[in-house]
């Protein structure tokens, strides 16, 4: 059983539909990082840099004690080589999935997550912060539409890494992007929403977090966007 502690943003996603595609039983531990949940001591005896999701793993290949993971990517790849499913043992394939996972760990989510920020969060509107997060996101879906040009998926075959970089294609309208200028992300980000463990894993939102949607409140941006080593440390001892 995979104890898996959630909340409804890209990088949850990610692993529920991992978990969904194979069958793997899990529990979900929602996390609600709006309320600052993520600071409570057993999240960070998880979860060190206090971000979700993460998960112990109470039955891991070859037995022994639990294991507990953070970060998304190494979490899909653990779920991967546990499983034997989505990602390839030969070395050039599994390559192919590889760099294609580490693009959107390094590029393609921190951008997104970027462009939103500054074109939606932050209370004061910088021109050139916005403009330069959107054009560098429509940069990142240009390569994604060329790669998508001649494959249905990333790699070849569906793996982590369309797994990784799909929930973070779901937003494009709030990311600035027009989808229909990129055809072929277009073709495989529907070919990829109507995969029956897709459509499963993000029915998780509307039990997990059936309000989902923007920061509404002044604490709730503070817990959020204010985090500092003193800010932490204050909400670790109130957790």
């Amino acid at each position: 059983m995979i104890d898996l502690y959630y909340w409804t943003t890209p990088n949850g996603h990610k692993v529920t539909i991992f978990l969904e595609e194979t069958g793997t039983p899990y529990k979900i531990f929602p996390v609600n990082i709006g309320k600052g949940e993520q600071f409570k001591a057993d999240f960070l005896a998880v979860s060190p840099n206090n971000r979700i999701p993460a998960m112990v793993d109470d039955d891991p290949p070859g037995g022994g004690k639990p294991i507990a993971m953070f970060e998304s990517g190494a979490m899909l790849v653990y779920l991967a080589e546990k499983t034997g499913q989505f990602l390839p043992n030969k070395p050039a394939k599994r390559a192919d999935v590889m760099q294609w996972l580490f693009w959107q760990m390094g590029g393609l989510g921190p951008m997104s997550g970027q462009n939103n920020h500054f074109s939606n969060y932050a209370q004061e509107k910088i021109t050139y912060a916005m403009d330069r997060y959107r054009n560098e996101v429509n940069r990142l879906y240009v390569v994604m539409n060329k790669r998508l040009a001649d494959r249905p998926f990333l790699a070849g075959d569906y793996s982590i890494a369309d797994m990784a970089c799909y929930p973070w294609v779901v937003p494009h309208e709030r990311q600035g992007q027009k989808i229909a200028d990129f055809p072929h992300l277009k073709k495989w980000l529907e070919t990829t929403a109507a995969r029956p463990a897709t459509v499963r894993a993000y029915a998780h939102v509307a039990t997990v977090n059936p309000g989902q949607g923007g920061i509404r409140t002044p604490e709730e941006r503070a817990i959020l966007f204010g985090q500092t080593a003193e800010s932490i440390a204050k909400a670790a001892a109130t957790n």
